[in-house]
């Protein structure tokens, strides 16, 4: 694995442009950055390679900015959370105001326990908090969360709105 400061320099443009599409604030951006990349340095023992490491990156930023948004109590549109659910890279991916409400059509056909942890995900709630409040395990909520993903993915791929 490359050291911190190589991440750093590899990634810090990308996580900053994420960022700055989610904030639209560069000030705030340039703090979730330096915060990103602290957190990583803290967490980069945890890393399993699941993801790659940009992905792990956004994903810590996505936490950092929706927990920034919790403080300051600001509102965000259930939507606006749902397309930074679904997007794994908002640069690679370009979707539609039609498209998200496409996942929020396919989401209704799934079960309640499938909804509610899906709406926490794109809360931001961690899978532990998951677990608690609706009663299985946390490595259930990860599984349930990581296929109802791929289902979405597959079921706008085959649409033809990916």
């Amino acid at each position: 694995m490359n050291s911190i400061e190589d991440l750093y320099l590899e990634y810090k443009q990308d996580v900053f442009n994420y960022l700055l599409s989610l904030t639209h604030d560069p000030a705030l951006s340039e703090d979730l950055l330096s915060e990103t990349f602290v957190k990583a340095i803290y967490s980069i023992g945890g890393f399993k390679g699941n993801s790659s490491i940009k992905t792990w990156l956004f994903g810590i930023a996505r936490n950092l900015w929706l927990q920034n948004l919790r403080k300051y109590r600001v509102t965000v549109e259930y939507s606006d959370l749902l397309e930074v659910y679904v997007t794994d890279n908002i640069f690679e991916n370009f979707y539609t105001k039609q498209i998200y409400e496409r996942v929020d059509e396919l989401l209704k056909t799934k079960d309640i326990q499938v909804q509610k942890i899906v709406k926490m995900r794109v809360e931001g709630i961690s899978y532990s908090e998951i677990s608690d409040r609706i009663g299985i395990s946390e490595n259930s909520a990860r599984v349930i969360d990581f296929r109802t993903k791929k289902w979405l993915k597959d079921m706008l791929k085959k649409e033809g709105l990916t």
